[in-house]
């Protein structure tokens, strides 16, 4: 057996909620985002939370991402990040993923996160982890701004098509790899690698795991000391419920920050 790797979906799989919707209110502190749309942000966190995603779903927060980022500051962006990771993102990694990470460096595997989040979020995200190799959503940028416009978008058979290329370029065969995922969305990367693992699954990415005997297994510790992943997950729906009603009854009264 020549060189192997792990593919790691990345939100819910690695972390316990949405990776760009982590930052929502670190962009509206930073002046990128209105009130309106920190909102808008919690109402989809409450509903990935409880529901998961869609193929159809996914295409409309990848369109409506590009058009929101047309004009952003790349380095403002950058710096946004990068002051807010340790905050947003280190409370929620998944201890499990992150031991399981571990472990498939011990054995020699290189370790890729496939995401359909963006490029510029999850590569800090990944570094953070100790992961060096990431397939995510690239933004075209001209003069140090997005553009708007959607160079890459790894989704669906888009995650295939790039562990593909990865496999060809470094010598992997897929049928020796591991990947896990949690939506129904990533039915094709599991089923693209020989040794396919449910995490966290959806109700309906459960029921194809159990149609093909695929292995499911269920991560609730955050890696730091703090709140289990369902306390997480009733958290964030409670505190999207709490900001979205507080917008719509009382507009511009209140921040929804405080």
């Amino acid at each position: 057996m020549g060189r192997t790797a792990a593919f790691f979906d990345l939100d819910k799989t690695v972390i316990a909620k949405s990776s760009v919707l982590a930052f929502g209110r670190a962009f509206y502190k930073g002046g990128l985002i209105t009130r309106r749309m920190v909102a808008q942000g919690a109402f989809a966190q409450f509903r990935y939370v409880l529901r998961g995603t869609t193929s159809n779903q996914m295409e409309e927060v990848k369109n409506r991402l590009a058009a929101l980022c047309e004009g952003w500051s790349v380095d403002q962006v950058s710096a946004i990040i990068a002051g807010s990771l340790q905050d947003r993102i280190a409370p929620i990694v998944y201890a499990e993923a992150a031991a399981l990470i571990e472990e498939h460096r011990a054995a020699g595997r290189d370790v890729v996160i496939v995401s359909s989040a963006g490029a510029e979020v999850v590569r800090p995200i990944a570094a953070m982890l100790g992961v060096e190799h990431v397939v995510a959503t690239e933004l075209a940028i001209a003069d140090g701004r997005y553009t708007g416009e959607v160079l890459t978008y790894p989704a669906g058979e888009g995650k295939v098509e790039a562990m593909v290329r990865i496999a060809e370029a470094a010598g992997y065969r897929l049928e020796d790899c591991y990947a896990y995922s949690d939506s129904i969305t990533d039915v094709p990367m599991l089923a693209a690698v020989g040794h396919p693992t449910a995490v966290n699954p959806d109700k309906e990415l459960r029921a194809v795991a159990a149609h093909r005997g695929w292995p499911v297994r269920d991560f609730r510790k955050p890696k730091k000391s703090g709140p289990t992943s369902r306390q997480i997950a009733l958290g964030s729906a409670a505190v999207a419920v709490g900001v979205l009603l507080g917008w719509l009854w009382f507009g511009r009264h209140d921040d929804p920050d405080n």
